[in-house]
């Protein structure tokens, strides 16, 4: 497992369009499992409702963390969200 523990900058927080775009990522990233955690809550990456479930705010400390039978699938698919999460504008 890796992981990596970055801040949520969009404005807005984790609402429901970039969450749904997030899972889309997440799905599309498989059979790499991706977990966010938060405030000591974690959440499956591939579920919208899960993500939401987070609350996460701006400025939120977010790990993100990958499973994956590889360690190069792990770390592709977690710069790849990371990346995804630091992106977010609104």
């Amino acid at each position: 497992m890796t992981e990596k523990t970055i801040t949520l900058e969009a404005p807005n927080g984790m609402h429901a369009r970039p969450a749904g775009e997030l899972v889309k990522l997440a799905k599309s990233l498989s059979p790499v499992k991706l977990t966010l955690c938060s405030g000591g809550k974690c959440a499956n990456a591939a579920s919208m409702l899960s993500l939401l479930a987070l609350g996460l705010k701006s400025g939120s400390a977010v790990t993100v963390r990958a499973e994956a039978a590889s360690a190069g699938e792990e770390s592709a698919a977690l710069e790849s969200i990371c990346r995804f999460i630091a992106d977010i504008k609104d």
